[in-house]
């Protein structure tokens, strides 16, 4: 897949523990982005964080977990970002989206 040297950067911030129809939520919008065919996401676990709550999550030696933040990172066109966004609407319940404009680099795929 080609993209052009502009794009937008979507970012949503979620809960580890959030959850769609009984799956992580994180992971079932990386695969509703699969599914239309965007192109690519990109989970990131953070190691600590806290939104609009102010409810500090954070991971620590005796804690393996404590609802860490997650951030799902996205790269495409601007069309193509708006085909996920009324999933989004649907899904975060709680969380933060955020879109910025970004100049794309370089973007390849091994053809072997």
């Amino acid at each position: 897949m080609k993209l052009p040297s502009e794009g937008i950067l979507l970012r949503i911030f979620v809960g580890e523990d959030d959850t769609y129809k009984g799956k992580p939520l994180y992971e079932q919008i990386v695969l509703k982005a699969r599914e239309l065919n965007l192109a690519g996401a990109t989970v990131i676990r953070g190691i600590m964080g806290f939104g609009a709550s102010s409810r500090i999550h954070t991971a620590k030696l005796l804690r393996l977990s404590e609802d860490l933040p997650i951030v799902i990172e996205i790269v495409d066109t601007e069309e193509n970002i708006q085909r996920l966004l009324p999933f989004l609407d649907e899904t975060v319940k709680e969380g933060l989206i955020t879109m910025e404009r970004v100049r794309v680099i370089r973007y390849v795929a091994d053809e072997g």
